[in-house]
């Protein structure tokens, strides 16, 4: 089963392998899940239908709503002497869709600057909109920036993340953006349709690392129930196999995964 969508603004904070005690905020609107990717790998299940980016379908939350809701929240963590080791836009999808992404930006930093000033200031976003003029703008305000790129060719992209991602302009749009740490998620298909740890895909990502100077690399795979249910799992061992060649590349890596004991004992806390 899915994931719910998110129903407020601000969440959290969740604990998280590679963010620490990270205060969510999401962008989109409230129990929908807007995406312009369709990953098979996705916690929220499959996209449903095209709804209109700028409609009347779609609910954004206002930049103004973004600010207030965010202040509040940092406003009663400092008062509880709550400690938090990042503030994080993500959300149910692609944060950087919200069409006034620039604005909210701005705002989100300027109450991190005012009230929660040494808490870094991070998004995760699948970097398909890196390459627009607005979202640059926003994403530059950002302190930490993960952006995401399962694989460096558009064929095994189109298999594991859904069709019409221009790989190439993602390629270059990141290339300028740097510094940027890579997120990648590495799963095998029990029928043997989709699959990015092959040798030689996993060559051709890491062209695309070289080739966009990638500060760092979060590698990982499925934790919970993904959209496609026959997606299954790939073993630290071969993450780790993985992180060795982004390190000879010279580029520093870090395994993010669970144990077989820790899903184990996740599964029976259930």
């Amino acid at each position: 089963m899915a994931v719910p969508s998110l129903d407020h603004i601000v969440y959290g904070p969740v604990r998280s392998r590679r963010l620490g005690a990270s205060l969510g905020v999401n962008l989109l609107p409230p129990g929908l899940k807007v995406c312009n990717m369709n990953c098979a790998y996705c916690q929220y299940g499959w996209n449903r239908g095209r709804p209109r980016m700028h409609g009347q379908r779609i609910a954004w939350p206002a930049a103004q709503a973004v600010e207030s809701a965010l202040s509040a929240r940092l406003l009663r963590a400092a008062q509880s002497g709550e400690i938090l080791d990042r503030i994080t836009v993500a959300g149910h999808g692609e944060p950087t869709l919200h069409p006034e992404f620039e604005e909210v930006a701005a705002r989100v930093g300027a109450v991190r600057d005012r009230l929660a000033p040494s808490v870094p200031l991070a998004i995760l976003s699948n970097s398909t909109t890196a390459m627009a003029d607005d979202v640059r703008g926003g994403l530059e305000r950002f302190d930490e920036r993960y952006m995401k790129l399962d694989a460096g060719d558009s064929r095994t992209c189109a298999r594991l993340n859904g069709p019409g991602i221009a790989v190439r302009r993602v390629l270059d749009a990141l290339a300028t953006l740097a510094p940027v740490t890579i997120q990648a998620m590495f799963v095998k298909d029990a029928r043997g349709e989709i699959d990015n740890t092959t040798s030689g895909v996993v060559g051709e990502w890491l062209d695309a690392l070289e080739r966009i100077r990638a500060a760092r690399v979060h590698i990982y795979t499925v934790d919970r129930q993904p959209a496609l249910n026959t997606l299954r799992p790939v073993s630290i061992r071969q993450l780790r196999e993985i992180a060795g060649r982004v390190r000879a590349a010279g580029i520093p890596a870090d395994v993010f995964a669970r144990s077989p004991r820790e899903q184990t004992q996740q599964g029976r806390s259930l």
